[in-house]
């Protein structure tokens, strides 16, 4: 039989393999955009014409103290250091010295981002011009009250974007599996709240009838009727930003939107671009869906690929099986996310969660929810094998491997096969899902 050859990404590198092209029901890579040639002007083009918005020149005025949202390492594709510079010569050229300016890493509840890697996120020019430093959600005293949501979220947030003259949120914008999409809001909400506004607003992803797991409402490409995000937008609205700069990437990860302006408005462009790019039918389900999380630094760690593992699922069959790659260098990050695998069943760990919610928890449940669904092989190093039985899945180290595992589990010799190349972003729509 005639086979088609595939190189998917995985850490820094790459894996190859060939499936039976008669077998192959769909390569979901959603739908090719032009790169920007050249970012910065494409930038700098974006300040001058925002969405609903005055030109950022107009909006900040001269020696105003401003604070830059910018999203941490987990999020490295976002091309910071390129974006960067000009975002400062504006101001600049505004009458903000690089010396009024702080940059706050946007870590949420991930780990703090060390000093090399600011170097990473903002490049080094941006580290030596201005101020950089995380935000840590768990020093009560970086934090300001603001408020509550009309939910009960008790929302405080980093006492230097609240006390600056202006807040100024950047980021990337591709789908997100709680939320509906990522960027925007995010960037406040978790990105510089204190931990305890994190756990509350976040609890709002969980079903409302104890036991039900996961929010059916708390998905990609939803907003309408999402209750996590609308509990995300009313914290940011309690700040509230001053301007946004968002980008979208393409499907081979270069920038190919830059949005500005009004952070609602500018955003919900953004999220369009995402549903034109990554949105992608499907006329079945697959016995088997390969997908990768995009290599380095989308396949960080097993908390991250968790978003994979959920577009992976919708185009996989009841009963068929999910082939993962990736790498998962630093998967013991966070810890906290293995210790809800110690729940010794889907149920405990459900009602555990909901009496002290972390993100970390809600990772793990729906990693076990997607095992429950449809087994789940993980390639990845041999070195993490017993961290992936530990949340469920099933380590492979080599991808023939990984697919033998695959048509044992699924129950068929010659079963159907999908790949999604961009496992990370793109998001499989079966016939009737929305």
């Amino acid at each position: 039989m005639k086979t088609r050859a595939f190189t998917l990404k995985y850490g820094r590198g790459a894996v190859s393999l060939r499936l039976p092209e008669g077998r192959l029901l769909h390569v979901l890579e959603g739908r090719e955009r032009p790169a920007l040639a050249d970012l910065p002007s494409a930038l700098r083009e974006a300040l001058e014409h925002p969405v609903d918005a005055a030109p950022l020149r107009e909006i900040v005025k001269p020696g105003e103290r401003v604070a830059i949202a910018v999203s941490d390492i987990t999020r490295g594709w976002q091309r910071m250091p390129e974006t960067l510079p000009p975002l400062l010569d504006a101001l600049n050229e505004a009458g903000v010295p690089d010396d009024r300016v702080t940059i706050l890493i946007a870590v949420g509840a991930h780990r703090m981002n060390t000093p090399e890697e600011f170097q990473e996120i903002c490049g080094a020019e941006v580290c030596h011009r201005v101020r950089v430093l995380n935000h840590d959600a768990r020093d009560p005293a970086q934090s300001v009250p603001l408020g509550k949501t009309s939910r009960g979220t008790p929302v405080a947030v980093n006492r230097i974007a609240v006390e600056a003259d202006r807040l100024i949120l950047t980021g990337g914008v591709i789908y997100h599996y709680m939320v509906g999409y990522g960027g925007g809001r995010k960037s406040i909400m978790p990105g510089i709240c204190a931990e305890r506004t994190i756990q509350a607003s976040h609890l709002w992803s969980m079903d409302p009838r104890p036991g039900g797991g996961r929010s059916r409402l708390a998905q990609s490409g939803i907003t309408d009727g999402n209750p996590a995000h609308e509990d995300m937008m009313e914290c940011a609205s309690l700040v509230p930003p001053d301007f946004i700069v968002n980008v979208v990437p393409n499907l081979a990860g270069r920038i190919c939107g830059v949005f500005a302006g009004n952070w609602v408005s500018a955003w919900r462009r953004a999220t369009r671009l995402v549903d034109e790019i990554y949105g992608v039918d499907i006329r079945e389900r697959a016995d088997i869906v390969i997908a990768t999380a995009g290599g380095y630094p989308k396949d960080i760690n097993l908390y991250q690929t968790t978003k994979t593992m959920d577009n992976a699922v919708h185009a996989a069959r009841e009963g068929g099986a999910c082939v993962i790659l990736s790498e998962c260098a630093d998967i013991r990050e966070p810890l906290e996310y293995f210790r809800w695998f110690d729940h010794p069943s889907i149920e405990e760990h459900d009602r555990a969660l909901r009496a002290a919610y972390t993100i970390a928890g809600w990772c793990a449940l729906i990693t076990r929810e997607y095992c429950r669904q449809c087994p789940t092989i993980l390639l990845t190093r041999p070195e993490n094998a017993a961290f992936a039985r530990r949340a469920g899945l099933i380590p492979a180290s080599t991808i023939e491997e990984a697919l033998a595992l695959a048509r044992e589990r699924c129950g068929r010799d010659d079963p159907t096969y999908t790949v999604l190349p961009n496992g990370a972003n793109t998001l499989p729509l079966a016939p009737g899902a929305r």
